[in-house]
């Protein structure tokens, strides 16, 4: 009989990038069996060596090279449903999506929880610079050491059955840090690699991956009228779900000064237009009952409440006022805010500790809110 210590077993997404390439070098010095999956999400053109991605055939190398079983996951088709057709419904609602965000809860982290278990890992571990803290049982997001690159912004939504399974072995590494381990480890030319497409499955701009997967858009949407705070028309654009909140470059249209995206109307395709200062607000509806949104919040954090309205926005003193209709909460800023965006995420911090987040909610009827509840706008 064997009685030599079995190693913990983990399975790491790998990418084939610096970053999962370097979370299975450093689990490996930590000692931990690490098996390697590759999730295979949607194939695009650029990014097509033969007939797989690049990041399996760059993953199943690295894999090699470091002597780790390797598997490639197709979940092309989940996906395109749970992920690809969000993205383009929320535009086609007015909304601006974070994929990201519905991304890791529902196909990212479930496939790598279901392979785990498959082959017997007790972990997962991905490459995001972020952090885990524990306390009674109840598991917390903390942002990554490196502010440049934290990534809890998109991980608000992962339930306490998948953090507890998950190394994130990165979360105290700086990328300057893990380039020069790469490079010392004599993966130079990995090391050296620039960084990954913004959302990973559009090659260029979001409106021509709208057209491309809803070919119909344009004789569905058809062309609608840019208005200004009051109503008034000041022309044609070409249909709201090429718009977002904030936008200035890309209008099409010349009103002698800078305008800005200041609201989205999809009922009667109308894009409302404004100068930046109409962007600033002291108020945000977001989706949830207070309860929902700060599930993780049991006061032991003492630092004030902050909130980002976007990735990498800085992080503003806020209060959550209380639920003004059902299923609808109404958050006060106590810092400049500006550009709120329906369909982004409102993640909610207690210093670098993660303890709630919503998804930014239409601002129709804002101004009734705060009136109702007697505050100034």
């Amino acid at each position: 009989m064997n009685t030599r210590k079995m190693k913990r077993k983990v399975l790491v997404g790998m990418s084939g990038g610096i970053d999962s390439t370097a979370t299975c070098m450093l689990l490996q010095e930590q000692g931990f069996e690490v098996v390697g999956l590759t999730m295979r999400m949607f194939d695009v053109p650029s990014q097509m060596t033969g007939d797989e991605p690049l990041s399996v055939v760059e993953a199943r190398e690295c894999a090699l090279f470091l002597g780790i079983e390797h598997h490639v996951a197709d979940g092309r088709e989940m996906f395109r449903e749970r992920v690809v057709d969000y993205f383009c419904g929320e535009y086609l609602k007015g909304r601006t999506p974070n994929p990201c965000v519905v991304c890791n809860p529902l196909f990212k982290f479930r496939l790598l929880l279901d392979w785990a278990d498959r082959l017997g890992c007790e972990h997962i571990a991905t490459g995001h610079y972020v952090r885990l803290s524990e306390d009674n049982g109840i598991w917390r997001i903390v942002c990554g050491a490196d502010v440049t690159k934290d990534q809890s912004y998109f991980l608000w939504r992962l339930p306490q059955e998948v953090l507890a399974r998950c190394l994130f072995p990165l979360g105290e590494w700086t990328k300057k840090d893990v380039r020069a381990y790469l490079e010392k480890k004599g993966f130079t030319a990995k090391a050296r690699e620039g960084e990954s497409m913004e959302v990973c499955f559009i090659e260029k701009d979001y409106r021509s991956f709208l057209r491309a997967q809803r070919p119909d858009i344009d004789s569905a949407v058809g062309e609608g009228k840019f208005v200004d705070k009051e109503g008034r028309v000041l022309g044609t654009h070409q249909g709201f779900p090429f718009y977002t909140i904030g936008q200035r470059k890309g209008l099409g249209i010349a009103l002698g000064k800078p305008a800005f995206v200041l609201r989205i109307n999809a009922d009667k395709n109308t894009v409302v237009l404004g100068e930046e200062q109409d962007l600033r607000t002291e108020y945000m509806l977001v989706e949830g009952t207070p309860e929902d949104i700060f599930r993780l919040d049991n006061g032991s954090e003492k630092a004030p409440l902050t909130v980002r309205i976007r990735y990498r926005s800085k992080p503003i003193p806020c209060e959550l006022m209380k639920e003004v209709a059902p299923g609808l909460s109404l958050v006060h800023f106590l810092g400049e805010a500006s550009g709120v965006t329906p369909g982004q995420s409102a993640v909610f911090y207690r210093g670098e500790t993660l303890v709630g987040g919503a998804f930014i909610a239409s601002q129709k009827g804002l101004g009734q809110y705060v009136e109702h509840e007697g505050l100034k706008q």
